[in-house]
């Protein structure tokens, strides 16, 4: 079985080929602010990304090999954990999703592609709308604001079923706190393969992370909102893309601020140190989703690679559960892997409506 992965980023396109679970290729396109700038929405990027990826494919000569593509889910509407192949419906909802992000693309691109080969499929697979949330912790303080569930699971599932793997069981009848650490930051509660408990990582709620702002106080936001300083779109900014440790220092790179904390820089130490501070509160709560009953606390994500911030985190944790660390996010081969289980037949597609 031939797989096309596609990822799409703020920022880059990413493509992968598998045949089964062999990488034959990957590649990465990045797109600089000069060359998105022509571009007034992402939906508009849609045709100049088409052309880099179908003009690589043709380069590798393996444009009509493919038995299915999958492509990065969107902002859907909320669904549970899967693989599903795109539909009309599904199609539509992405052209007009009601928040702009670069994931939207995903399953419009690989539905496009697998049009032009004969039997190839077109799927998504755990998109970061996954909804699997107990009742009790939908619940606001405002029945018009109940809790939303958008998170990195993709990633999260993906390192959960490896973790499960690596030691002889079964993803489903563990109960794992996972926390991934990148830009933004989500950490949630999978009780036996269901995330019942989990922080908006894109809205505003739990640890601040490199670019988004985490939890507010809600009053001050409010007077923010309402001083005639900023417009809706500003606000938005603050809260995801430049809140965080960009907001406090100005850069969302890690290496780099990690250098000025070994360089010395007191401020940039205690900020970071306030980051890892609220991570560690979200997971401590998350293990109270499961009452304690938790297998293992995951590490995951960019930063994961990070041991200041591994090791500061590990210090105010270790008494939860056990720690283990899964680095990075490859995102592509967990979109290839459950579009290989689909073909295979291994796992039953859901249907969006």
């Amino acid at each position: 079985m031939k797989i096309l992965a596609i990822n799409p980023g703020s920022t880059s396109t990413k493509i992968a080929v598998y045949e089964n679970e062999k990488r034959l290729f990957v590649k990465t396109f990045y797109h600089s602010i000069e060359t998105l700038s022509p571009f007034p929405t992402i939906n508009s990027q849609y045709e100049f990304r088409k052309e880099l990826i179908l003009a690589e494919l043709k380069k590798e000569d393996v444009l009509f090999l493919f038995d299915a593509v999958v492509g990065r889910g969107g902002l859907l509407k909320p669904i549970p954990s899967g693989v599903y192949e795109v539909n009309e419906t599904m199609l539509k909802d992405l052209r007009n999703a009601s928040m702009q992000h670069a994931s939207n693309l995903g399953g419009l691109l690989a539905e496009d592609i697998s049009r032009s080969i004969p039997g190839c499929k077109a799927y998504i697979a755990d998109p970061v709308v996954v909804d699997e949330l107990e009742d009790v912790a939908r619940i606001s303080g405002l029945p018009m604001l109940p809790r939303v569930s958008i998170f990195h699971a993709l990633n999260h599932k993906a390192v959960g079923r490896k973790y499960a793997r690596s030691i002889n069981k079964n993803y489903e009848k563990m109960n794992l706190v996972i926390a991934h650490l990148g830009g933004g930051i989500s950490v949630a509660a999978h009780r036996c393969g269901r995330v019942i408990d989990v922080n908006n990582a894109l809205n505003g709620s739990g640890p601040f992370s490199p670019e988004r702002a985490g939890t507010l106080s809600a009053r001050a936001l409010a007077e923010l909102c309402f001083s005639g300083k900023y417009s809706l779109q500003e606000i938005d900014k603050m809260i995801c893309g430049k809140g965080g440790v960009m907001a406090h220092l100005g850069t969302t790179d890690m290496p780099a601020v990690i250098k000025k904390i070994n360089d010395g820089d007191a401020n940039a130490e205690l900020i970071v140190d306030a980051m890892i501070y609220t991570v560690a509160k979200e997971i401590g709560s998350m293990c109270v989703s499961l009452r304690g009953n938790v297998d293992a606390i995951i590490l995951t994500g960019g930063i994961a690679y990070n041991s200041y911030c591994v090791d500061r985190l590990i210090g105010q944790i270790d008494f939860l559960a056990p720690i283990h660390i899964f680095p990075g996010e490859d995102e592509m081969e967990a979109l290839a892997f459950n579009a290989l289980e689909a073909l295979q037949g291994n796992i039953v597609c859901k249907v969006y409506n």
